[in-house]
């Protein structure tokens, strides 16, 4: 059994997994090859962009990043000598959410550094960005990564949600930076782990650390990405373990032939996953979030299309059907998010008490919609709240909201004489289920890549960038790898009277390639059954090596859009 000595004033021992227990499955892919690019498997330098900009505002980035704020992008090219082979002390920790993927990413970094820096120590820090602050680490051998390679979980060194924001957790950061001798760092996680990560650089520099910080894109939401990012990891094997789940429902609402089954898919701020899952299953009903935004869509209107789209499959003959929901959906519609913004300045106030004398203070639509909702859903809506001050919609069950509405408008609809069927709803959330299985070979491959591109990064001296890997579509030795500066794809936000960075989310597009063949499509979708079971992950054979419909589509665009460029 792999153990190392984990440090944080003590001799103790964390015992590693045992690959001795491993399913056949698993022990398959710890020794499945991973290809590089082949940029990175030759002799290569870095070269500089042009000089970078912000998301939005950049002004205000500017000043909150006096020192990194319009650095360039990187990009490694072919050379004929290769990088210097200097040892390296480097940490790396994983930050917020589980992703499939994220232990090639440390695998990555810890070939590069055994390929190219050879010498070199890599430390693990436990629990998240606490490790850092409080300097609880383990030092990553061969032995010790070995049994992770390709599989899923962040158990080699596990998470946190901590945020390193604080001068006195920044200078605890900075004294782990010291006692480590520190020469870099690599933060991997989504856009309030990568924005923690470019504030970690701005105050190494300001302190004169000699400790750089490279950022790595996860989460299974798809909602960090950019053109110069174009996927984060996780999304593509997380959507396809959904997909497998949805076409074993597709096929046993067809088989009873009785049930309409609700699914609530994860994605809170963005409905990347959703629209993925529709695209690989072709259910009957998909509610996309950022249309329903954009059309300024109530409750109703949600309700009434779904409830349309049952009635016409019950004058066909089918009473049965799929309808996916993401997890954020409630956020998206303008009369809940003002009813939200309301319930969540009276908790803020006052305690709420029983009699509801606090709904007075409740505008008149809010308080209307508030009552109008399931008393399941108004108990939700008024559980504490995250420590960002967030409804937790996690917790919000709303596709069992969706289901009681739709119950109500059909009874109305019968007793009109619009609707002679029966209804039977069954509730579904598809969520942590998908975060830790075994990553696909795509995202096997990318993490891989983004891990070992993580390590040029640092070696050649860069800092305050994310790891990027490019031309997906491509064979993987022709996949580009370079990093792009993390102020470029900030915004900020107002938060307790100042001016906050945040990394810009990326969501759903409704002029994109990958809702508008959705959008072409939903209408036969949802009358005729044209369901699609695409089974398990496949790690061999003709589909093992396919990419997601979303980054296919986006790529596909893209592509036409640089060659219309180029011809105009």
């Amino acid at each position: 059994m792999p153990s190392s000595t984990l440090s944080n004033g003590s001799n103790a021992t964390t015992p590693g997994r045992l690959a001795s227990v491993y399913s056949e499955v698993q022990t398959s892919r710890l020794n499945h090859p991973l290809p590089l690019p082949s940029v990175l498997r030759n002799p290569f330098k870095i070269i500089d962009g042009p000089k970078s900009s912000a998301a939005g505002n950049p002004d205000e980035i500017a000043k909150l990043f006096p020192n990194l704020f319009g650095q360039p992008s990187a990009k490694l090219v072919p050379n004929e000598s290769g990088m210097p082979g200097a040892k390296l002390k480097i940490g790396v920790v994983l930050s917020g959410g589980q992703a499939p993927g994220g232990h090639n990413v440390i695998s990555g970094i810890f070939d590069y550094l055994q390929d190219i820096a050879k010498g070199s120590t890599l430390y693990g820090f436990k629990g998240g960005p606490a490790g850092i602050m409080k300097c609880k680490y383990v030092e990553l051998t061969s032995e010790f990564i070995y049994p992770y390679r390709n599989q899923g979980g962040f158990d080699m060194i596990c998470s946190g949600r901590d945020k390193i924001e604080t001068p006195e957790q920044f200078i605890q950061a900075q004294e782990t930076a010291k006692k480590l001798d520190l020469d870099g760092l690599v933060v991997i996680g989504g856009d309030d782990s990568n924005t923690n990560a470019c504030l970690l650089a701005e105050n190494f520099r300001v302190a004169n650390l000699k400790c750089r910080v490279i950022g790595c894109p996860k989460t299974i939401d798809g909602d960090l990405k950019c053109k110069e990012v174009p996927a984060s990891f996780g999304f593509d094997t997380a959507c396809k373990i959904y997909a497998e789940m949805i076409g074993n429902v597709m096929t046993d609402a067809r088989s009873t032939g009785k049930y309409y089954h609700f699914v609530r898919l994860m994605g809170r701020a963005a409905s990347h996953i959703t629209l993925e899952c529709a695209l690989q299953t072709h259910p009957n009903a998909t509610i996309i979030g950022e249309e329903v935004a954009a059309k300024k869509q109530t409750l109703k209107n949600v309700t009434n299309y779904i409830t349309d789209i049952i009635c016409k499959r019950a004058d066909l003959g089918y009473n049965y059907g799929v309808i996916l929901i993401p997890e954020g959906l409630i956020d998206f519609i303008p009369e809940v998010q003002q009813l939200i913004s309301e319930l969540n300045e009276i908790l803020a106030h006052e305690v709420v008490d029983e009699a509801g004398e606090w709904k007075k203070k409740l505008q008149k639509q809010s308080h209307v919609l508030f009552d109008f909702l399931p008393e399941t859903i108004q108990e939700q809506l008024m559980l504490e709240r995250d420590p960002h001050g967030n409804v937790q919609v996690a917790k919000i069950e709303t596709e069992k909201m969706l289901i009681q509405m739709v119950e109500t408008e059909l009874e109305k609809r019968k007793q009109e004489g619009r609707y002679n069927a029966q209804f039977k709803g069954q509730s579904h959330f598809f969520g942590y289920e998908g975060r830790c299985g075994l990553p696909t070979n795509f995202d096997s491959t990318y993490c891989y890549a983004l891990g070992y591109g993580a390590g040029a990064l640092l070696h050649s001296g860069k800092t305050g960038l994310i790891s990027s890997v490019g031309n997906l579509g491509a064979p993987v030795e022709e996949w580009t790898v370079g990093g792009t500066a993390l102020t470029a794809l900030m915004d900020v936000e107002r938060r307790h009277g100042k001016f906050k960075p945040v990394i810009r989310k990326a969501m759903v597009e409704l002029e994109g390639a990958p809702f508008k063949t959705f959008a072409s499509l939903r209408g036969e979708w949802a009358i005729k059954n044209r369901y699609i079971s695409p089974g398990p992950i496949q790690f061999t054979g003709p589909t093992s090596n396919s990419i997601n419909h979303t980054l296919l589509l986006e790529l596909g665009a893209q592509a036409q859009e640089d060659i219309s460029s180029k011809t105009c």
